[in-house]
C-alpha cells in the first residue's frame, strides 16, 4: 500500500540522512559522504570502528523513503584499538556470557584478522541479532559473519505464527492497519501507521516470533 505522502525526492532523503547522522551521538556526519539515487542511499568515507560503521548504516535505514543502503564505508582502526585475535576472542566470549538473553553455551566464536565468525543454534531470531550486536560493539572487531541457525524446539505453523503476530501487533501498536504474512522463517509486514514508534514496534514484534530469520518491513508512516 502506498500513499502520496510517502513519495520523497532524493534531495529530501539526503538532507534527512545527513540530519540523522548529525543528531545521533554514535555517528559523525563530517566523516561520511551521502548520495541518493532513486531512494537508494550510498555511504562513503572512513570511520574508526566497525560499531560506528554499523551505527551510520542504521541511521540511513531509519530515514523515511529510503529503499536500500549501499555502504562503501572503510573502517580504519586507530593504533590504540588494535588487538590480537586471541584478545578479541576472549572479549567476544565474555560479551556473550554476560548477556542474559543470549545462550552463550550454544554459540561458537572464531576470530581471524579481527573478523569474527559466529556459529551455533538459538531458538529465537532476536537472540541471533542480539549476539551479533554484542560482537559488533567490541573494540578491535573489523567485521562479523553471523552463521547462527534459528531452530525453535517445536515450530508452530505459519498460520499460527501469523495469528499470534496479529494479536501482538494489536497489543503493541493499537492499530489493525498492519498486514502480516509469514512464510516459514520470513515475516513480511505491510500497511500504514501514524507514527514511527508503531513501525519499529511492529518490527520488534516480528523478530520475537519463534524461528524467524528475516523480517521485511514495508510499513508506511503517514502523518
Amino acid at each position: 500500500m502506498t500513499t502520496t505522502s510517502a513519495v520523497r525526492t532524493d534531495q529530501e532523503i539526503q538532507r534527512d540522512v545527513l540530519a540523522e547522522l548529525d543528531w545521533d551521538a554514535q555517528t559523525r556526519a563530517t566523516e561520511v559522504g551521502v548520495t541518493v539515487a532513486r531512494g537508494v542511499v550510498t555511504l562513503t568515507g572512513q570511520v574508526d570502528s566497525y560499531a560506528r560503521r554499523w551505527a551510520v548504516e542504521r541511521c540511513a535505514h531509519r530515514v523515511r523513503g529510503v529503499q536500500a543502503v549501499a555502504s562503501d564505508l572503510a573502517v580504519d582502526l586507530p593504533a590504540t584499538d588494535l588487538r590480537t585475535d586471541a584478545d578479541i576472542a576472549i572479549a567476544a566470549s565474555r560479551a556473550l556470557e554476560w548477556d542474559s538473553f543470549v545462550p552463550a553455551e550454544r554459540l561458537d566464536v572464531t576470530v581471524a584478522d579481527g573478523w569474527v565468525m559466529l556459529r551455533g543454534e538459538v531458538e529465537f531470531g532476536f537472540q541471533r541479532r542480539t549476539a551479533e550486536r554484542e560482537l559488533r560493539r567490541l573494540r578491535g572487531v573489523r567485521g562479523v559473519t553471523n552463521l547462527v541457525e534459528v531452530r525453535p524446539p517445536a515450530p508452530p505453523s505459519d498460520e499460527q505464527k501469523r495469528l499470534d503476530l496479529r494479536r501482538l501487533l494489536l497489543r503493541r501498536t493499537g492499530t489493525e492497519r498492519i498486514d502480516a504474512r509469514v512464510d516459514g522463517d520470513t515475516v513480511v509486514l505491510d500497511g500504514v501507521v501514524g507514527a514511527w514508534w508503531q513501525r519499529e514496534d511492529a518490527e520488534r514484534a516480528a523478530w520475537a516470533l519463534p524461528g524467524v530469520r528475516e523480517v521485511h518491513v514495508g510499513i508506511v508512516v503517514s502523518g
